[in-house]
């Protein structure tokens, strides 16, 4: 946790109210259950939040949307609970990131709506990834490739992509997962030199 946020202690129990969980019992609760899952959470944040400046304060934010939901009750799977809260709360930043009040502008002309539209250099990007994705798939063994598109393009199920392939979804899974990681590689890794073929 020394990259992270230091919390502290004596307030993270405080958040429980004592008629559902006693101090000590809440105490325990969030540093055994929610504090290991912060090296975790951290990644997942870094994946999904583009500003790293934010990390920090995300991560306060979730600390305080659990001890809040869980004084009303403990949830089951701290882990589930947490990634939910997490995912939640980058859902409603984004929300919010988007929303322009109204009483800001003096006119709707103001807004400029066109704004959204992507400018070529938005648009020679975009072209210029899906080249590379498709360079990358077509580099795929022909198999894993066919599980990778029906996935993660037609967006199957795992039994769907069984039953179409005449596959077992044990099969299913292990194309899709060196499938991704062929392709990570390949996409990835060429920035930092470390691509390998697959």
């Amino acid at each position: 946790m020394a990259d992270n946020p230091e919390i502290n202690r004596d307030d993270t129990a405080s958040c429980f109210p004592r008629e559902s969980m006693g101090k000590a019992e809440a105490r325990a609760w969030f540093v055994s259950e929610v504090l290991p899952l912060e090296p975790a959470l951290t990644q997942y944040l870094n994946r999904n939040w583009r500003n790293r400046t934010d990390i920090d304060d995300l991560l306060q934010d979730i600390y305080v949307r659990v001890c809040e939901a869980a004084s009303k009750q403990r949830p089951d799977s701290a882990r589930l609970f947490v990634f939910t809260t997490a995912r939640n709360l980058l859902i409603d930043r984004m929300r919010r990131g988007r929303v322009i009040p109204i009483d800001t502008v003096e006119s709707l002309e103001a807004l400029n709506a066109a704004v959204d539209e992507p400018g070529p250099d938005r648009n020679l990007m975009a072209r210029e990834e899906l080249r590379r994705v498709e360079a990358a798939l077509d580099r795929l063994p022909p198999r894993c490739r066919e599980v990778v598109m029906l996935r993660r393009i037609e967006g199957l199920s795992r039994r769907d992509i069984a039953g179409r392939m005449g596959i077992t979804e044990a099969t299913v899974s292990e194309h899709l997962a060196n499938g991704m990681r062929v392709l990570t590689d390949m996409l990835y890794g060429e920035i930092t030199g470390s691509g390998r073929n697959p």
